[in-house]
């Protein structure tokens, strides 16, 4: 299943989590690196044929992911602070 031109879904590549098209890298995996400081350009460098595109796109998929996803949001019990 194609996402964008640059993210993929196929339940064959690890296990159906979504990549970048053409590689087994994880857009989970390009979230964390930048969330741990990593500049696109680390990133270019440690995984070659990864492109600033690639980057945006899983951001972008990311947010999508994240725009459809509901919240529900649960008042915390007295009794369950209780026990």
């Amino acid at each position: 299943m194609t996402i964008t031109n640059r993210i993929e879904i196929n339940p064959k590549i690890i296990l159906g989590k979504p990549v970048i098209r053409g590689t087994r890298i994880p857009v989970e995996l390009i979230l964390r690196k930048l969330s741990e400081g990593a500049t696109a350009a680390d990133l270019c460098d440690a995984y070659p044929g990864l492109t600033p595109e690639d980057i945006r796109a899983a951001i972008a998929y990311a947010a999508d992911a994240l725009a459809h996803e509901d919240t529900i949001l649960l008042e915390p019990s007295d009794q369950v602070a209780a026990e």
